[in-house]
């Protein structure tokens, strides 16, 4: 009896020791599986100790043949904002980018000029190391000649296997700059960002507490490296400093604001942290007056081995429409990869005002010119929203499947209301730039049931279907027992330009926000400034040439890609 008693005991003892050994074989893994940046110096920057006297620019790309009104706003450009990053660099410049394509051919330079400036920044990139400063860039882009060069120069790389991760890529496009400072926007590391296309961005100054934050999701970028897998846990480090509902307070151009970073997609987010869909979701809500969106690509769909709907964005402007009748803007991107369904959910979207009283969605498409070699010039390559109290940028095209695999960063800036003592904000700011491009030359509004032609590869398609009297593309909405026609856009000024007095309005307005374009004198006028933001005026080139077809795939995420053109291929196939 005792012998079994002491038997007993034995296999208990030896079961509680293996669940401990289990238990601590496990904790090991997951402490060695998460991201974490071990040692790593923080520079002395804490959440507690962080700048918020804040000041921010507007930086845009205006190609060369793109012209506004003289009194239109202008900006500070993109590269000379970039070369001030720079120039303040001391200690260490972070850079996340989907492309490296700085240093053009010499075909396509023949073209383009302007393609200089890419091989400046690439060059003052190189001389980093030559200052003491550390160069440090998350790539999802592992052939890269631009990339080579930089590491022979001692800039360290890394690389994150997104395709295995998510199935996606990598689209986020920021800088941080010594901790202090950040650029963030719609333009990659591609001269093409800094010459052919319309591009915009914000640089922020002097605010260590943004530039903690957005620090944080690089470094997130940093340790995926050589990851096979995402991570059960996340570090402590990586947590947020900010998110939608708790944002920072800040003094930006000496004015009160709230701001926070947000990120994509969802298995990328560790605590605290707000992703894109939520930080859109909240600046769409609390919109009182109006929604004005600039995005390349519009679709709510989600496609992976089949398509379905995604209303997580379409759903939030239907809301703000039909319940809390804010006036809604679209203005998209009319280019080779624009899928014909987007007409058909503009539509939708402006079906719903039919007969309703104060419900107003226009919508708009910005054409860019195609070139000789085929290639697109001058693509509104914007991605931003801005409503009557806030503005979000982003890197994301409105795409279901961008959110769901692509990894994005955004930043969302609010003013409160009824502030008494103010400068001309960043929400006027954002505001003035959509209102120039919504009434320049360059929009076309959406007809009724009527496809726009972005490319000539889409006018021969139609021209084929009209010839053989089959109808092969996108079919209009379904007409109910009380429908007739979506009704027609509620706007005062012409298609093709502005009344003269909305023009004398417009004037008014923008040669009032242009002077507040660089915030407290803390971006230098550079001697050249001023040639560099005058554009210059040229007739519209009409002419349209063959498009190369687009061989990705229609359902695989992974194809996804960002090609050497600098666009990218849309999931959801060629048209």
């Amino acid at each position: 009896m005792l012998v079994s008693f002491s038997v007993l005991q034995s296999q208990q003892k030896c079961i509680v020791i293996f669940a401990l050994v289990c238990c601590f074989a496990v904790l090991v893994a997951l402490i060695f599986s998460a991201v974490d940046v071990w040692g790593e110096d923080e520079d002395g920057i804490t959440e507690e100790n962080c700048s918020k006297n804040c000041s921010v620019v507007l930086v845009e790309n205006i190609p060369e043949d793109i012209s506004f009104f003289e009194n239109d706003t202008s900006h500070l450009p993109l590269s000379v904002g970039l070369y001030n990053l720079l120039d303040r660099a001391t200690r260490s410049v972070e850079i996340v980018s989907p492309l490296w394509s700085l240093n053009s051919s010499d075909y396509e330079s023949s073209f383009h000029p302007a393609a200089r400036q890419g091989r400046a920044l690439l060059s003052r990139l190189q001389g980093l190391t030559k200052r003491g400063v550390q160069l440090k860039i998350s790539s999802g882009i592992i052939n890269s000649t631009e990339l080579d060069v930089l590491a022979k120069h001692y800039a360290e790389v890394h690389y994150i296997n997104m395709s295995i991760l998510t199935k996606g890529n990598l689209h986020s496009s920021f800088w941080v700059v010594d901790r202090t400072h950040i650029y963030i926007g719609s333009a990659s590391m591609d001269w093409r960002s800094l010459a052919t296309r319309k591009e915009l961005g914000v640089l922020v100054f002097n605010c260590s507490c943004l530039a903690l934050d957005l620090h944080k999701v690089f470094s997130l970028y940093w340790g995926l490296q050589y990851k096979e897998f995402i991570p059960s846990f996340w570090s402590k480090r990586l947590f947020a400093v900010s998110s939608r509902d708790s944002p920072l307070e800040l003094e930006i151009n000496n004015t009160k604001a709230l701001a926070f970073v947000s990120s994509s997609p969802d298995v990328f987010i560790p605590k605290n942290r707000s992703s894109d869909l939520e930080a859109i979701s909240r600046v769409i809500q609390e919109a009182r007056h109006f929604i004005y969106i600039s995005i390349i690509d519009y679709l709510p769909l989600l496609s992976s081995s089949t398509q379905r709907y995604w209303s997580r964005i379409d759903g939030l402007i239907r809301e703000a429409l039909i319940l809390r009748k804010v006036r809604v803007r679209l203005l998209i991107s009319c280019w080779e990869n624009t899928h014909p369904l987007t007409f058909n959910f503009i539509w939708s979207l402006r079906s719903l005002c039919m007969e309703q009283a104060n419900c107003s969605l226009e919508a708009k498409f910005f054409n860019p010119r195609v070139q000789r070699d085929g290639s697109h010039y001058g693509i509104n390559h914007n991605r931003f929203m801005v409503t009557d109290r806030a503005i979000y940028l982003g890197n994301l095209d409105w795409v279901g499947n961008e959110f769901a695999f692509n990894a994005g960063a955004g930043l969302v800036i609010v003013h409160p209301e009824g502030l008494e003592e103010r400068n001309v904000t960043v929400v006027e700011q954002l505001q003035a730039v959509f209102e120039r491009d919504w009434f320049s030359r360059y929009t076309r509004a959406v007809q009724s049931n009527k496809i726009p032609v972005c490319s000539k590869r889409q006018f021969n398609k139609m021209v084929t279907v009209k010839a053989s009297h089959i109808d092969t593309g996108p079919v209009p909405l379904r007409k109910g027992q009380h429908d007739s026609r979506p009704a027609t856009l509620r706007s005062p000024h012409k298609v093709d330009g502005l009344s003269p007095d909305r023009a004398n309005h417009n004037e008014d307005r923008l040669r009032t926000v242009s002077h507040q374009s660089i915030a407290n004198g803390n971006v230098p006028n550079t001697d050249n400034y001023q040639e560099k933001a005058q554009i210059k005026r040229n007739p519209s080139d009409e002419r349209l040439v063959q498009i190369k077809e687009n061989h990705g795939s229609p359902t695989d995420p992974s194809s996804h890609s960002a090609e050497s053109s600098g666009f990218r291929d849309m999931p959801y196939g060629s048209q």
